[in-house]
């Protein structure tokens, strides 16, 4: 070789290079269905040689399986038989496809990994749902290509008038990439498309409604939602699958575990192998022995030890063997020749576009034959109309091309045609206003036969050509009408549906960690308390018995510390039901989301858990504010706490602050928290509401203003912004409370040294946001300042906690109302320097003991919050 014919490379690039083409032509060319029509090159070529070659459809005799290799691998497929073969085993074995495509006659193997008989003992050919792959491929449905020697053409996708990727899955490994797809029901495919036909703005939710999830070829159960949630919507989850197990008690005493189905794709001899291995590790102590009476259907007798608990060995199985075991999805698929990640509504869109794209292609070939045919039929009919002229001018000529030249040149004038019967339309025929045969409609005229002569057979003709005309204008409709095509789709889909789908294999049944928490835990009325120090617990709101007016309670959260300033007190309390939410707003502005259950219980007198082991709270963080939010489902038991009509969440601040941000901006809560609100240096929330967005909300100060306003008057902000003035306090004062006006309600406000009173709203008038308000509680020495104002009716209850810890409860019907500019009455006794530390509403049930003594629990009406350092109350 000359060294002019030597080029150099860079070898690192050459590999690259060359890996890249190598990977691609795995990718596109072996290892990944196409969306499509579901199958792999391999697959599609063999059920084409089958058809096309072979003609192995239903009704047909089987073949032997080598012939059918050795057509698929001389004519389409660039593989040996041992690639081929294999993949026609596959498409033939019932325990591997949910709809086999080949129906094979002999050994194909069995579930249990035993190996198929050589492919010159087998047999095979295509079973209903094969041909329907093959359906219309005559009709220029679909584009061909030319084979890998370039001496034939192939399909390069198949009509498939099934949605095979959905219903039949696939697996493979690509270079870099893999798909493991599940199979599904046929019929709830079907229903599944039919439904995205209807509504091209269907979501998952509503296919959800349709296909139900997958469906295996070998039956099982399929426990829990999320992973079919999750592959629905993304293309990737994990589907948990479980064989089932039958407990029978002997004569003998003893019992006997039968596993009638063990989860798709696990092998029985080697789940038995398993199990023995167990037994003889001693892992499994209470089996005696095992025995296989298998036959198509599973059956495999465990039988236990005397003293053996059965259910105990049930849930080992499922534990330490494949009888519970996962289904890694990725629905990886070839996609308009490139591989996508498809989620369901992808693969029914990309089945749906295939199937109109057939429709159309087919519409257009039978448009097409039904010209050609109704040209012919029209030459007829002019040559019978004028019959002697014809026969004239054919004796007269000396051969056929001179017949043929004087036909041709013979024509009509349009009218005559349509005299005939003729339907002018736009076709070769017609020159100007002419109608003039062509070479096709000469030949056949040339052709015609002496019996067509006779005026039955004229009948016969002008019938049939009607008939044609029909078609020709339905065909034409349904290319116009893109309604037409879809309706098509959808009843070709149906009659497969009601010819070939069958019931659900594979039940699906919620998880032990799906189940909802709520169906276990009795929403019952509780107590949510927060400590100064952090201390959070929910109690039963039956330990709280009602007492008298002035009473001194019953003792309250344990406090802790030698000296006063050592102790720990309430600060917040809330009156909620187990299955609420409850939102813990923090002193830097982010907002934490639990559910009351979640919260640790704990008695009357326990201390509770550190809140920082309850929340992911930040090092710097503290609770400034919580709001309870009463769990709301809709017809079908979905929760829609957070759903955009939910109104508003109306913060209030220290510094007089007021800002409402709407509650759906919350919905996507997090472990760690987000932001709900700006505040500035030295600002503190106190109070947080949640609002319609009309409501009138007032705010009361330490030194017993108030300031009455509209909530409108503040406009929706983001959930990063700081607010608006709500009222402007003067110098050392500042806002403890927010509560919101009721039509038949009262302000009740109770101060530091136990004094309290119910003033109506009538007294505080409505005024615009940003002043400084007016006197709410005449302050002095003898009641202290204020340390919060509820919003309550004559039937509710309130909640007293002090500062040392004890607790009341007592009727507001017994706190005598009184005007704005007073003091009140005394609520309770207060020990020494003990102060009033925290209040909420606290409505009872319609069987509270009218004599104040019963301990039964009480329905808590939505808590509002309150603010730290013991400064305001809460609205339960």
């Amino acid at each position: 070789m000359s060294e002019e014919q030597i080029k150099s490379i860079n070898v690192a690039d050459e590999m690259s290079k060359s890996f890249l083409d190598y990977s691609m032509s795995v990718i596109i060319s072996r290892a990944l269905p196409d969306a499509r029509d579901g199958l792999k090159p391999s697959q599609r070529r063999l059920l084409y040689a089958m058809h096309h070659d072979l003609s192995l459809t239903q009704g047909k005799p089987h073949l032997k399986c080598a012939r059918i290799v050795g057509e698929t691998m001389g004519k389409y497929h660039p593989h040996g038989d041992g690639a081929i073969y294999p993949t026609l085993v596959n498409m033939a074995q019932p325990w591997t496809l949910r709809e086999p495509l080949v129906d094979g006659q002999g050994n194909f193997g069995s579930v249990e990994g035993d190996a198929p008989a050589a492919m010159r003992y087998t047999e095979a050919r295509m079973t209903q749902m094969g041909s329907a792959m093959m359906t219309d491929i005559e009709k220029e449905t679909v584009d061909l290509q030319v084979t890998y020697d370039e001496n034939s053409v192939e399909p390069v996708v198949l009509p498939a008038a099934i949605p095979n990727l959905l219903v039949n899955g696939g697996t493979g490994i690509a270079v870099g990439m893999a798909t493991n797809i599940p199979s599904h029901n046929l019929g709830e495919v079907i229903d599944g498309v039919c439904a995205r036909i209807d509504d091209p703005q269907i979501t998952i939710d509503g296919i959800r409604e349709h296909i139900k999830g997958p469906d295996f070829a070998t039956a099982c159960e399929i426990r829990g939602f999320k992973g079919i949630d999750s592959y629905f919507r993304t293309g990737r989850g994990s589907v948990k699958m479980r064989g089932t197990m039958e407990v029978e008690e002997n004569a003998s005493g003893t019992s006997t575990i039968t596993i009638r189905q063990v989860p798709h794709g696990v092998n029985r001899a080697t789940l038995q192998i398993r199990i023995a291995e167990l037994v003889r590790e001693k892992v499994l102590t209470d089996i005696s022995g095992m025995r296989d009476l298998s036959d198509e259907e599973t059956r495999i007798e465990i039988t236990l030890k005397r003293d053996a608990r059965p259910q105990v060995v049930v849930n080992q199985l499922y534990k330490l063997t494949a009888m519970e075991t996962s289904f890694g999805v990725n629905m990886l698929a070839i996609h308009e020749r490139r591989p996508k990640q498809l989620s369901v509504l992808d693969a029914l869109d990309a089945f749906i576009e295939h199937r109109r794209d057939v429709v159309i292609r087919r519409t257009r070939f039978l448009l097409k034959k039904a010209e050609d045919r109704a040209e012919n039929l029209e030459a007829f009919l002019l040559a019978l109309g004028h019959l002697d002229d014809f026969i004239k001018i054919i004796r007269e000529s000396r051969n056929r091309d001179e017949a043929r030249e004087r036909l041709k040149a013979y024509d009509f004038p349009i009218a005559t045609a349509e005299r005939l019967g003729v339907l002018i339309r736009d076709q070769p025929s017609l020159v100007g206003d002419r109608y003039v045969f062509t070479d096709r409609q000469v030949n056949a005229i040339l052709e015609l036969r002496l019996y067509q002569l006779t005026a039955m057979e004229q009948d016969k003709i002008k019938g049939e050509y009607d008939s044609v005309i029909e078609e020709i204008k339905d065909l034409m409709d349904i290319l116009a009408r893109e309604a037409r095509v879809l309706e098509i789709i959808k009843t070709e889909l149906l009659e497969i549906k009601e010819k070939h789908a069958t019931p659900r294999r594979c039940p699906i049944l919620p998880d032990e960690g799906e189940i909802a928490i709520e169906d276990l835990i009795a929403n019952e009325g509780m107590i949510v308390t927060l400590s100064h120090r952090g201390y959070v617990k929910r109690t039963p709101a039956s330990e709280y018995r009602v007492q008298g007016r002035g009473g001194k309670g019953v003792r309250g959260m344990e406090t802790r510390g030698a000296d006063e300033d050592d102790k720990d007190f309430v600060e917040q309390l809330f009156s909620v039901q187990a299955h609420d939410y409850l939102m813990f707003f923090t002193n830097t502005g982010r907002v934490y989301v639990e559910r009351v259950y979640e919260i640790p219980e704990g008695s009357r007198a326990a201390k509770g858990r550190s809140i920082k082991n309850v929340l992911n709270l930040q090092p710097e963080e503290s609770i400034a504010a919580m709001l309870r939010l009463e769990r709301t489902t809709d017809d079908d038991g979905n929760d829609v706490t957070f759903r955009e009509d939910a109104g508003y969440v109306f913060f209030a601040t220290r510094s007089g602050k007021v800002k409402k941000t709407p509650l759906n901006d919350f919905r996507n809560y997090r472990k760690d928290g987000i932001i709900a609100i700006k505040l500035e240096e030295g600002n503190e929330l106190i109070g947080v509401r949640l609002t319609s967005g009309k409501d009138e909300v007032v705010l009361v100060t330490r030194q017993g203003m108030s300031l009455r306003f509209v909530e409108d008057q503040a406009r929706p902000m983001g959930r990063a912004t700081a607010g608006v003035t709500g009222i402007r306090p003067v110098e050392n004062d500042y806002v403890v409370s927010l509560s919101l006006v009721t039509d038949d309600g009262t302000l009740l406000v109770a101060s530091e040294k136990g004094i309290g009173k119910r003033t109506p709203f009538d007294e505080y008038r409505v005024q615009g946001r940003g002043g400084k308000g007016i006197i709410t509680m005449k302050v002095g020495d003898k009641t202290g300042e204020l340390v919060g104002a509820v919003a309550v009716t004559n039937e509710d209850q309130l909640m007293l906690m002090t500062s040392g810890g004890q607790s009341i409860r007592i009727r507001v019907s017994e706190v005598r109302e009184a005007g704005r500019n007073t003091m009140g009455v005394k609520l309770l006794s207060l020990k020494g320097d003990e102060k009033l530390q925290d209040i909420a509403r606290v409505i009872p049930d319609e069987d509270e003991d009218e004599e104040g003594e019963s301990e039964e629990s009480e329905q808590p009406e939505a808590p509002e919050a309150g603010s730290t350092e013991g400064d305001s109350a809460d609205e339960a």
